[in-house]
């Protein structure tokens, strides 16, 4: 099986109150806006029947919301390995409120979560959902992945070779689209951050 014939569409969840306000979210479980639902249909309209060898979803609500609008809800199969980041006591806060108590310098990248995940084993998770999706495209194609920004941050760090606290080099929008790929052998980053908020 030629590698490079594999792509990897992740898909970040339309916009929430709480990404809305910058608040870390990670298990809490909250819906989309009318304008995340909104992005959901251009995302649908974007795709437009693409098809996927398989389509993998976080079970959060507000991923499984924009996959579904999007046109793949009868075909996602859930995983928790797409489930974002842990974020343990800073999990609602925003990035000034923690700053305000460890200190100016604090980041949810290099700092640890008190209750919560280690970068690096979400990137054991992000490593994980790679081999799955690559085993679930044997003879090539394309798998989607629809999760949230920071486990896709991470996961396209690990794809090319990254330590996982590499993906504080990827913003991310909500309701946008990127694709992991090959140039011959070399894993690549083909599109990134396909957003919708112009438009």
């Amino acid at each position: 099986m030629p590698e490079g014939e594999i792509e990897l569409w992740l898909v970040r969840h339309g916009e929430t109150e709480w990404s809305l306000a910058g608040r870390h979210t990670s298990w809490t479980d909250i819906p989309l806006t009318e304008h995340g639902r909104q992005r959901a249909l251009e995302l649908r309209d974007y795709l437009a029947g693409k098809k996927f060898s398989a389509v993998f979803v976080s079970p959060r609500q507000r991923a499984r919301a924009t996959c579904e609008i999007a046109g793949y809800g009868k075909v996602a199969v859930i995983d928790d390995d797409l489930q974002e980041w842990n974020y343990g006591e800073s999990e609602g806060k925003t990035t000034p409120q923690m700053r305000e108590i460890h200190g100016p310098n604090w980041s949810v990248w290099t700092d640890p979560l008190i209750g919560g995940e280690s970068v690096e084993h979400v990137g054991e998770r992000a490593d994980a959902m790679i081999a799955r999706s690559l085993a679930a495209a044997p003879s090539g194609g394309a798998v989607a992945l629809f999760a949230h920004a920071h486990i896709l941050r991470i996961l396209a760090a690990r794809w090319i070779g990254l330590p996982a606290v590499g993906g504080r080099l990827f913003g991310l929008s909500t309701g946008s689209i990127s694709v992991l790929g090959f140039e011959r052998e070399t894993r690549v980053i083909s599109k990134w951050n396909r957003s919708f908020e112009d438009e």
